[in-house]
């Protein structure tokens, strides 16, 4: 099993890197936030091995907490890499802790390939897994499909809506008070 890599990177993709590894190339599938980042020429990657009838896959995270949320992820019935990469793509892990402690499963359904009955589950049997803080569970009105979704039908794309909502003070409770706050940090981007 792979575990870990640490080399250079050759080559990056939309889905994937290649990290130059003493002369040998390995090909990580990773997540498009971390394609989109200026990377150094050396990097380390904590990784999954998934092993198929007719595919050996690398998928690669630059934190073990990342890792082991995807594989979390993983061992749900229904999700297998590629749709738990997918839904990593569009939330980093604490989010969907937070989505998980609400029960809000809404914008894992969203995730292409995930249905809403899969949404479901996902929030149901990763509740009984995971450990989810107090501050997880009070920031989560950010999160709240009203605010993100008013966002997103204003025309800024789902991953940069979540990201403002996360830098909305805890103070704001009202929802038209929190698209405000989140426009005022989208605007400086």
């Amino acid at each position: 099993m792979i575990s870990r890599l640490t080399g250079t990177i050759v080559h990056a993709d939309t889905r994937f890197l290649i990290i130059d590894v003493g002369g040998i190339g390995y090909k990580v599938y990773t997540t498009a936030g971390i394609l989109e980042k200026n990377l150094s020429d050396t990097v380390t990657f904590w990784t999954h091995q998934a092993v198929r009838e007719d595919a050996l896959d690398l998928y690669g995270f630059p934190t073990k907490d990342e890792l082991d949320f995807f594989e979390l992820l993983i061992t749900i019935s229904g999700i297998g890499p590629k749709s738990a990469l997918s839904i990593l793509n569009v939330a980093n892990p604490a989010t969907i802790r937070r989505a998980v402690a609400t029960e809000d499963p809404a914008y894992l359904s969203k995730t292409s390939g995930i249905s809403k009955k899969n949404a479901e589950k996902i929030v149901l049997e990763l509740k009984n897994k995971l450990v989810v803080t107090g501050d997880e569970v009070d920031a989560a009105h950010y999160y709240g499909s009203d605010s993100l979704e008013a966002l997103v039908s204003l025309g800024y794309n789902e991953r940069d809506a979540r990201e403002a909502l996360k830098k909305v003070p805890k103070d704001v409770t009202d929802t038209s008070e929190c698209i405000k706050h989140a426009l005022k940090i989208l605007a400086k981007k």
